[in-house]
């Protein structure tokens, strides 16, 4: 592959290539990605990653982007003094989301590459909802679990009033909808197993900005 901008070289750099192959490798288990599943996502070949991975090849910055992207890591988790930790902490208030709608927001919290199930968050002002027509989204198994307030969910032609702590399952092809129908916000948790979003629905959810003071305080209450 062609390259303008190799980490690669010196003896001390060839140490440096080296670190962050090792540490190229943990993400990448800890995601449960395959070689061959990497270098699809990142347009190489697993002998490319599995060079890089031991240090034997380096890499221009554009493909060793594409490779942290692909991890859902950024370049800098590379280059940490301390050794890296394929496991990190989301706080709540870095989880990606959705451009927010009047009354209702939806983040992201399993990390990408997502795999076996995917995880959202979904955060109601009261009277908010996820719309008025019922949505489907393929055929996998979805837990709905209420967090906090009091919501109605729509299944088919039935009705659920669920509050704090209840829960229902239910397959993501029965048309469903939320609406927050209690006097303070309510947050509700998705989670959904095969994940049925794909790079475009993903690509939709940006770190968001943080509450103003009064909106943090009031969603706190």
């Amino acid at each position: 592959m062609g390259s303008t901008e190799n980490i690669d070289g010196s003896d001390g750099e060839a140490r440096n290539l080296s670190a962050i192959g090792q540490r190229i490798k943990a993400f990448r288990t800890a995601r449960r990605l395959t070689l061959r599943q990497l270098g699809e996502l990142t347009g190489t070949t697993a002998s490319f990653i599995s060079q890089f991975e031991r240090g034997l090849s380096g890499v221009n910055t554009s493909t060793l982007m594409r490779i942290t992207n692909a991890l859902g890591i950024g370049i800098s988790d590379l280059f940490a003094d301390e050794q890296a930790s394929p496991h990190e902490i989301l706080q709540r208030g870095d989880r990606p989301a959705l451009p927010p709608s009047e009354g209702y927001r939806k983040t992201l919290l399993s990390r990408r590459p997502i795999h076996e199930f995917e995880v959202y968050v979904g955060e109601f002002d009261p009277g908010g909802t996820t719309g008025d027509v019922p949505y489907v989204h393929g055929n996998a198994h979805e837990m709905f679990l209420v967090l906090r307030g009091e919501v109605e969910l729509t299944l088919g032609s039935e009705r659920f009033l669920l509050r704090e702590g209840d829960s229902i399952e239910y397959s993501t092809s029965t048309p469903h909808k939320t609406r927050n129908v209690g006097p303070v916000p309510a947050e509700v948790l998705w989670i959904i197993s095969p994940p049925t979003s794909g790079v475009v629905d993903l690509d939709q959810y940006v770190p968001r900005k943080p509450l103003a003071a009064g909106q943090e305080q009031d969603s706190e209450s």
